[in-house]
């Protein structure tokens, strides 16, 4: 598998490196060391985005954690849960800093797939929210909400909030689940333009129907740059 993972070429780079930690680490004491990025920077000859990268994916999977100040350790096991991560949550578990420019926000009538998927009907009052998403400075997604104007009345006149779903949460509303799918795509101009990528780059394109209990509270559909993001899902098997 090993030797697999290294004639793949530039683009497994990152799970070259992952495996090599998770080798380096197996079966050691919780609160162990991790290698530096720096470490692996120069063992591997890569960027310290690919190395970040790499831990990123050993730090979701609870392989490892960061204790801000110290450096990254072998993590004590956890248990999984099945709370939803708001994107800055998600970006912060990554060690990185989340970011959002708002692009547009306003009140629209929901067309026939945004009144299905937020069980209104069409004409209906909604919330179109657009933002561009950063990570450390760098344009990581463009992500477009849709929300039901009728549950978060004056939402708009409010000022629009630093996380969605903190502001949902002070309203009775955080999300507690989803359906989501993921497909793979290409960047249209408009999207390239905003990503800092050429029209045609490999894209990943991430939709969300997230309910709190049996309303749904958010509809929303992710662009996501496949070079700078990975998408993780924690699964398990009942006993």
């Amino acid at each position: 598998m090993d030797e697999l993972l290294m004639t793949e070429g530039r683009a497994l780079k990152h799970v070259q490196v992952r495996e090599y930690v998770r080798t380096l680490v197996a079966g050691a004491a919780p609160g162990s060391p991790a290698p530096s990025e720096r470490e692996l920077v120069h063992r591997f000859g890569v960027a310290r985005m690919t190395v970040r990268q790499a831990m990123d994916a050993l730090v979701v999977e609870g392989l490892l954690e960061r204790i801000p100040g110290r450096g990254t350790f072998v993590a004590r096991p956890r248990r999984m849960t099945s709370r939803l991560s708001s994107y800055t949550e998600e970006m912060t578990r990554r060690g990185l800093l989340a970011e959002s420019q708002t692009l547009l926000a306003r009140r629209e009538q929901a067309g026939p797939g945004v009144a299905r998927a937020l069980s209104v009907s069409e004409g209906d009052a909604v919330i179109h929210w657009r933002r561009l998403r950063r990570a450390d400075g760098h344009a990581m997604c463009i992500e477009d909400a849709y929300l039901n104007e009728i549950l978060i009345p004056g939402f708009l006149q409010s000022g629009m909030p630093t996380s969605l779903y903190d502001a949902l949460d002070a309203r009775g509303l955080r999300p507690t689940w989803a359906e989501d799918s993921i497909n793979a795509d290409v960047a249209a101009a408009e999207e390239g333009e905003h990503l800092e990528i050429p029209a045609g780059a490999p894209v990943l394109r991430h939709s969300r129907r997230a309910f709190a209990g049996d309303k749904v509270v958010e509809v929303s559909r992710s662009v996501y740059r496949a070079d700078r993001y990975t998408m993780w899902l924690q699964v398990g098997a009942e006993d």
